[in-house]
């Protein structure tokens, strides 16, 4: 069958045509690309660039290894090692509650709950997701803070040492933090469970396991890197946030105890950027150049993590 010459122009028009759509596709997912890394360059020199003269005047021991932080004193000290110990330990205590309550929502949700009750259940964790950070702080204040000062009177009755904190402490930081990387965890481990192929359930269950037993040693061990991935995201939130956490942490520079006032690295920031100048200033943003850092090394650990869950 021969083409007449209209239609081999119509062909080759339309080749011409898909062609361009093609080449300007590509050309802006490669500057959408070329932008994002911009973007991530900029931002660490930047922060190298603002983080680095206050390490240079103050010295790198002093900033880091030293406790105390005075920075307005007649001789100023900017010690920040309870600071960046307290954001270690806040985001540590937080995954440490939530990765377990989300992976085993997740688990009710896709493999447990019934469509109905998961359907009613679903819209809840997705207005957790939704909810501004500063209404979690405002809820903590209001409700975690009294129940908190409570428990601590009743444990440090009688003390002469212990300096109360009205409930704004490390430890409702840590429960607040938890319940805001709950939505994050539950909604990818969800996903990642749900893409389970079902052929790998169907043989478990037809050699004789369990649906508990397929669960969790069938089920979970194929999601792994969906649900890792659900961790690095949950730490990302927890160490990057700062409203919610100014309100409940009491926002005093000291050892991270449970029932202490503490600060975290973005508090820092948050708290006295406003009026801070000179020197001052200088150490808070070596303050986020080390929040900065501190990210980065987190996410390329789990994602190093990742990549060999994935290859496995």
């Amino acid at each position: 069958m021969y083409l007449t010459d209209n239609a081999v122009k119509d062909r080759n028009s339309r080749m011409r045509r898909v062609r361009a759509v093609e080449k300007t596709a590509e050309m802006i997912v490669s500057l959408c690309a070329f932008t994002a890394v911009a973007a991530v360059v900029s931002i660490t020199l930047y922060m190298i660039a603002n983080g680095i003269p206050a390490i240079q005047q103050v010295g790198c021991k002093d900033i880091l290894f030293s406790a105390v932080w005075k920075p307005t004193a007649q001789e100023p000290s900017f010690g920040i090692l309870y600071i960046i110990l307290t954001s270690i330990a806040g985001t540590f205590l937080a995954i440490l509650i939530s990765v377990p309550l989300g992976l085993l929502t997740a688990i009710f949700l896709s493999e447990v709950a019934s469509k109905r009750l998961a359907a009613m259940v679903r819209p809840a964790v997705e207005l957790l997701a939704g909810i501004p950070s500063v209404i979690y702080g405002v809820l903590g204040m209001m409700v975690l803070n009294p129940v908190m000062y409570r428990l601590e009177q009743r444990i440090f009755a009688g003390s002469r040492t212990h300096q109360f904190t009205g409930g704004a402490n490390l430890l409702t930081a840590v429960l607040v933090l938890a319940v805001m990387i709950l939505p994050t965890v539950i909604n990818i481990s969800e996903a990642a469970i749900q893409a389970v192929p079902p052929e790998l359930k169907a043989s478990s269950l037809a050699l004789g396991a369990s649906p508990v037993q397929t669960i969790f040693r069938v089920t979970l061990p194929a999601a792994r890197s969906g649900i890792l991935t659900a961790v690095v995201l949950g730490v990302g939130r927890a160490i990057g946030e700062a409203m919610a956490i100014s309100l409940v942490s009491g926002n005093s520079v000291n050892l991270p105890l449970p029932f202490g006032s503490v600060r975290f690295l973005t508090t820092a920031i948050v708290s006295e950027m406003g009026y801070a100048e000179g020197l001052h200033r200088q150490v808070l943003f070596t303050i986020g150049l080390v929040l900065f850092g501190f990210i980065m090394v987190t996410n390329l650990i789990l994602n190093g993590i990742l990549r060999g869950e994935r290859k496995a």
